[in-house]
Order: C-alpha cells, then structure tokens, then sequence
C-alpha cells in the first residue's frame, strides 16, 4: 500500500465532502441577502415567509459545513507532518485569519439571523444577514489564499533549522497577493453564487411541478436565476484570467489541462477529446490557434508544451485533460441554462412548462460537479508538487503513520461522511416538503399554470 496515495485520498474524501457544504452556504447566503431586502423594501409579510424558509436550510447546510470541516485541520498534523512543518509560519496565519475574521463574523450573528426575528427589528436582522454573508465570503477569502500560495508560493525564504527546511513569510501581504489569488478567489466565489443559485432554482421548480407555494417557488426561481446570469458571466471571465495566470506560473499544468506536448505559437484549443499519452498527442475537436489567442492575445503566443517539462515534473495528464474538460464543459451549460431560463421566466414560459422545470430541477447538481471537478483538476494538474516548485508531495506526509492506519482511517470517514451526507439529504428532504410554515394568502396565484 502507498502511504502517500493513501494520505492523498483520504483528504480528497474528506474535503471532497466538505466541500458540498460551503459553496451552498455562500450563495445562498447571497440569495438571503437579496430576499431580505425584497423584504425591507415592500414590507409584505410573504416576502418575511419567504426569507425565513430560506433562512431555515441555511441554518440546515451551515452545520454540516462546519461538522464536516473539522477533521481536515487535523489531518494536517496526522498525516501531512512535514508539509506542516514546512509551511506551518506561511500557511497558519490564512487559516487564523479565517477562524477569527470570517467564522467568528459569520458564527456571531448567525443567531441573529436563525432567532431575531421577532427580538430585533427589521434593519438590525437584515445588517445580520448580511454580516452572515459576508462571513461565508471571507472563510472563502483565506482558504484560497492559504491554497493560492501552494500554487504560486511568493513572499517568502528558506531557513534551515535542526528539524530540517522550512519556508519563512517575509510580507503578509505578499504572501495574501501571491499571483494566483485574486483570479482564484473570483472563480471559486463565483462557482459557490451559482451552487446557490441553482439550489434555490431546483427547490423553486420543485415547488411548481407539485402544484405548492407558488409565490415562493417564483421569486426564489427569479432570484436564483438573476443571480445565476450574473455568476455564470463571471466565472467565464474569472475562469479566463486564472488560465492566464497559470500559463505563466505553472506551464506544466496549462499544457496537461490542454494536452500540448510540443512549445510552441499558434497552439490549438481542444474543445472535446482523449490524451494518446503514448503518441503524445490529442485526438478530438479543435479550434487551431485559439489557445495562444486566448492566454496572450495573438497567435505567437508561445506555449509551453510538456515536451520541455522533465518527466518527473508533470502531473497526471489524461486525468488533469478530462477533469478540466469537463468544468469547462458544465461552465457553458450553466451560462446557457442561466440566461435562456432567465428569458423564458421573464417571458412566463418557465413557469408553464414542465420539461423545463424539471430540468431545473437536476440542474442543482451541475454546479456542484463543476466545483468538484475544478477543484481536482487543480489539485491534481499542480502535481508532483504540493507546494509548486518547493515540495513535493512524496515529500510531505507524516513518516510516523503506517499505510495500514491512513486505510483504516479512509475507511472509516468514508462510512462517517456518507452517514451523514444521508442524514443531511434526510433532514433537507424533509424542510423543502414541510415548506413555509405559514399559509401564503397568494398561495393559489398561478394554479394550475404548470402545463
């Protein structure tokens, strides 16, 4: 058994998990914000029953988020010993940061949020919600740039010590602006908008097909949908600017993500294909000389193929091709589920038809895949190093821990974490089926309408 496989799955499992949780909690945080505000504005209580539903599976996802991400700080001591060590001045004050900047932020008027409805007045819990969202987004802020710096590891210096190298931070802010970072934060803050989106979007759909709360089920399905058109277009663009940055600082991933094997200009941009990694080459549909247009404006941009990248220093290149391929592909679905069901709801026909709500419905998972997959194709296409340029991963487990404890241990959180995805999906099943607790006076407005 090979401890550094096993170390390595063992944390995809566990925040693979976790990560289900986070980008829900951040847009629909989003989503809150603007229902509320509906809210302040109108002054109808079916706005208040609206936001209060809402607020409800909030509270539902933001605990299993934070039950869910407990254990990965620990699996850095326990099985990421040297990594620790190595980075632990660098990589501890982002994730400081995050505990006493954004969690305590989000944690401290969550109860304001969850209970003050009816203790604090409208303004004072609206300023919660907002205070909640922006706690959501700043945990994002650090986290990202705790794992930017991996990426493109600036502000720094190497100092020898009796327990071996480590990395020293030299300018905090360096350090949070490390050249990755703000196209990342974007990107990934982007895809948490449209998890929330499409989540609030499905549930809203539901609502239609089964003849319930149709006030409701139309403004949360306008809501997500306005905010699905705007993070779809900023993730294209997000998504554009971190491809930029990685051609630059991590050629070998850029050339993996596109499988180019040969440097050089006019490169072509594979739109769908296979890595023929014994040939070397790509077969599939390809637009010639788009790639060198996109990541520097011309067709003699040059591209680093992974020819001039010695063996030992490039990733996994069939699974990094695939995985990005495949974000890429559900990024576009999304953008056009987006702006045509925005279309087709402000025009009514959304609202009329049930094929198109039941492919909103399912349309709640394709955001979810697509941070899945981008998140590992990332991971995965910086590899063999978890520090870039720095440390490899063969480098960095704990040389204490037996192959044998790091299996178990899989074994064991695997069976906890599916336990309680089932608990979760049980407790949220039952939530969106009980619906707004009270009766909505323009509960029949649009009955009988799904056609």
């Amino acid at each position: 058994m090979d401890l550094v496989l096993l170390s390595r799955l063992q944390f995809a499992i566990t925040i693979g998990f976790h990560y289900l949780y986070p980008p829900l909690s951040i847009g629909l945080g989003v989503a809150l914000v603007v229902m509320e505000a509906m809210y302040l504005k109108t002054r109808q209580p079916r706005y208040r029953e609206l936001s209060q539903f809402w607020v409800r599976i909030f509270g539902l996802i933001f605990a299993f988020g934070v039950g869910t991400g407990i254990v990965m700080e620990f699996e850095f001591g326990t099985n990421w010993a040297r990594y620790s060590r190595f980075v632990g001045d660098i990589f501890g004050g982002p994730l400081a940061a995050e505990g006493i900047f954004a969690f305590f932020l989000e944690s401290g008027f969550l109860a304001v949020l969850l209970f003050g409805w009816d203790r604090v007045g409208p303004r004072m819990h609206f300023f919660a919600t907002v205070m909640v969202c922006l706690g959501a987004h700043f945990s994002a802020v650090w986290i990202v740039v705790a794992n930017s710096w991996m990426q493109t590891p600036t502000a720094y210096r190497l100092v020898e010590t009796a327990q071996g190298t480590r990395a020293e931070i030299t300018s905090f802010w360096g350090m949070v602006m490390n050249p990755s970072s703000l196209d990342r934060l974007a990107h990934t803050i982007m895809g948490c908008w449209q998890a929330g989106a499409f989540f609030v979007v499905s549930v809203g759909a539901w609502y239609l097909l089964r003849d319930r709360h149709h006030f409701v089920a139309r403004t949360s399905i306008g809501v997500g949908l306005a905010i699905g058109m705007v993070a779809s277009l900023g993730q294209l663009a997000s998504g554009h600017g971190s491809a930029v940055t990685v051609a630059e600082h991590q050629p070998a991933k850029l050339a993996a993500f596109e499988g180019i094997y040969e440097t050089g200009a006019n490169a072509d941009l594979t739109i769908l294909g296979w890595v023929d990694e014994k040939n070397r080459t790509v077969h599939g549909i390809r637009v010639p000389g788009l790639l060198s247009v996109l990541i520097g404006g011309s067709r003699d941009t040059v591209v680093k193929g992974l020819n001039d990248i010695p063996v030992g220093d490039r990733p996994p290149v069939q699974a990094t091709f695939q995985l990005y391929h495949l974000m890429v592909a559900i990024g576009m679905t999304l953008i056009a589920l987006s702006w045509v069901g925005g279309l087709l709801a402000w025009r009514g026909v959304l609202y009329r038809s049930r094929t198109l709500l039941w492919v909103m419905v399912f349309a709640v998972l394709l955001p979810q895949m697509a941070n899945q997959l981008g998140w590992a194709a990332a991971e995965i296409g910086r590899q063999p190093w978890i520090v870039y340029g720095l440390m490899r991963t063969a480098e960095a487990v704990s040389p204490t821990v037996a192959p044998g404890q790091v299996l178990l241990s899989l074994i064991l959180f695997t069976v906890i974490y599916l336990a309680l995805f089932v608990v979760f999906f049980v407790l949220l099943d039952q939530k969106i089926k009980q619906g707004p607790h009270a009766a909505d006076p323009h509960d029949d407005a649009g009955h009988g309408e799904v056609a």
